[in-house]
């Protein structure tokens, strides 16, 4: 069965940087980010194909977050910088086994994380 572990939540202050990792047990995966803040609905915040040669962003973290992979150790990273209070809430990874990507429907994705917490505030 595959697994995803996230890791590298934590509090920072605003216009601070964290980066988030996500690694996936098997073989390799598009993998994408979602987020959910407290009485918010889950959003889509990045993917990555499985080749790593395409990348999406949702318009409010793009020229701030960046999201690569390490094929060797199967683990997507997710790049977080100028952070705001707005980017708070529990950072997902979710997995699937196809070529393509997509950040707009998190039910497409088969596989997700537990989950790791970013809290941006001073």
């Amino acid at each position: 069965q595959t697994q995803l572990e996230e890791s590298g939540g934590g509090l920072v202050q605003p216009g601070g940087s964290l980066r988030l990792s996500c690694t996936v047990s098997g073989e390799l995966y598009s993998v994408a980010w979602f987020r959910q803040a407290p009485g918010k609905e889950r959003e889509g915040v990045s993917c990555i194909t499985v080749d790593g040669e395409s990348t999406k962003y949702a318009d409010s973290v793009k020229g701030r977050f960046t999201i690569f992979r390490d094929k060797v150790k199967n683990t997507v990273y997710l790049q977080m910088n100028t952070l705001k209070p707005e980017d708070t809430g529990m950072y997902y990874c979710a997995a699937r086994s196809n070529i393509y990507c997509y950040i707009e429907d998190g039910t497409w994705y088969n596989n997700w994380g537990q989950g790791t917490p970013v809290t941006v505030s001073s």
